[in-house]
């Protein structure tokens, strides 16, 4: 189908224009001046004209950071499946997800990644792509880094947490670092100093102090600034790129300011989560709606002025992305496994539908420019992993990934409304200035009219190149 898009305001990572979309099947093919010859020849033409007066044009976001159907030591999964969670997404305006391929010591890396090709295949309702985990890091692992490079998934995922699943020592991520320094692939990185958490968790369960809130007491933030500057040093031994993932803290984030100031290739991305929610307010609430809150890294204290740093670092570019973390576990069921013992709390946060709005309150409040919240859910994830082109931006080739933001509506957050496969909402109640109005994914409107309009299976594979940020 041929579709024009007129009227709108066209935000990009660079500027803002009132420009005509021209659309034509999966790609965008025109970006014409209202009321131009051309213009008004695309209208003429155009099999559906969309009148964006008075909203946002911007490109589809594109979300790094998912674990859809994620494992937890073999007894339960998170609850969004492909399906569910990236319809969740659609509704939201994200367009595009790259997931996780779980690997961890045990089973071979390409059995990992087969089995996450065949859980999300014909599922997705958005388009998406793998980062891959890498749970242990030996001679066969390391060989398969340049094999799966070669066949578009070029960035890896490693942990400095939780020894005895998926931790690796410094000398595993340091090899790993070492081969993608030469392959080109991007290494993220969970940067908490694992060893030293369950020492201090298993000291406050002998203490008796097994409420949700204790989880982000043991996981303190000068053990993620501490985790985070080791990264930084073995990527720099390494020559290699490195892209911290779910940065909470200020500690961690002047490691990574201070890194960059120095010229070292390091990446940080933040999220929703770490910029509206606080220990005290809501990992502290007592027992099940505490557990709700539950994720690592932990939400940090407002009373000591992590959240508003984050913003700050948002504005400066020392946090390049907003990802979501999103990983959801129900209250019932799932969270409430570990009411005795926070240890036993699944982690994760469902937030993958709210991201481009929570987001854009950063610009509703004066903390971002519209450029600069399109740079973060949109243009600079589609660079940083390869997406660059076909994603994350509005011009002729791309896909026509678009969402149209009408910023003079008004919705509230709410487990009665929301999309995801979850029983509470962790922004339960919160005021949202501005609407997701229309999705169109490669082409196809998936939402309009207040209705899901797309359908799974809809989502392709996207092998993705090298990051634009490799030197």
């Amino acid at each position: 189908m041929t579709i024009l898009i007129k009227n709108g305001l066209v935000v990009s990572a660079t500027g803002q224009a009132h420009h005509d979309v021209l659309v034509d099947g999966e790609r965008i093919v025109a970006v014409l001046a209202p009321g131009s010859e051309l213009a008004l020849s695309a209208e003429r033409g155009a099999e559906r004209v969309i009148d964006a007066s008075d909203k946002l044009v911007v490109p589809g976001g594109v979300d790094v950071h998912t674990h859809m159907e994620l494992p937890i030591d073999d007894t339960l999964s998170a609850s969004d499946t492909f399906e569910t969670g990236t319809t969740a997404a659609a509704w939201g305006g994200t367009t595009t997800i790259i997931d996780f391929a779980n690997h961890h010591v045990g089973i071979g890396v390409r059995e990992s990644l087969d089995a996450s090709f065949a859980a999300a295949e014909g599922e997705c309702a958005i388009d998406y792509s793998f980062h891959q985990v890498l749970g242990g890091v030996d001679d066969a692992a390391l060989k398969e880094m340049d094999v799966l490079v070669d066949e578009g998934i070029t960035s890896f995922k490693l942990f400095m947490a939780y020894p005895g699943r998926l931790y690796t020592d410094d000398g595993q991520i340091l090899r790993a670092m070492q081969t993608a320094a030469n392959n080109g692939a991007m290494i993220m990185m969970h940067a908490e100093n694992g060893i030293a958490i369950d020492l201090l968790a298993e000291q406050a369960i002998a203490r008796g102090e097994t409420d949700p809130i204790n989880h982000g007491y043991v996981r303190r933030p000068e053990l993620e600034a501490e985790a985070t500057y080791r990264s930084v040093q073995l990527a720099t031994v390494a020559e290699a790129p490195l892209y911290i993932v779910h940065l909470s803290s200020s500690h961690a984030l002047e490691v990574v300011a201070n890194a960059r100031n120095a010229g070292k290739n390091v990446f940080a991305e933040t999220c929703p989560q770490y910029l509206y929610l606080s220990l005290e307010e809501h990992l502290g609430q007592p027992g099940l709606a505490g557990a709700g809150y539950v994720c690592s890294t932990p939400l940090r204290s407002r009373e000591h002025g992590h959240q508003a740093d984050l913003w700050q670092g948002l504005r400066t570019n020392d946090l390049s992305v907003v990802a979501t973390d999103h990983c959801p576990f129900c209250r019932n069921g799932q969270k409430d496994l570990g009411l005795d013992d926070f240890r036993a709390i699944p982690n994760g946060i469902g937030g993958v539908e709210h991201r481009m709005d929570l987001i854009y309150q950063g610009v509703v409040t004066g903390e971002l420019t519209l450029s600069r919240w399109v740079e973060l859910c949109s243009t600079t994830p589609a660079r940083m992993f390869g997406l660059y082109g076909r994603k994350g931006v509005i011009e002729p080739g791309a896909d026509a990934d678009i969402v149209i933001y009408d910023p003079a509506a008004t919705t509230t957050i709410s487990v009665d409304t929301h999309h995801m496969n979850l029983d509470y909402s962790a922004f339960e109640g919160m005021t949202i200035d501005g609407k997701v109005d229309t999705v169109m994914s490669r082409g196809t409107v998936i939402v309009a009219d207040d209705r899901f309009q797309g359908a799974k299976g809809h989502g392709i594979y996207y092998k993705r190149g090298l990051s634009q940020y490799l030197t």
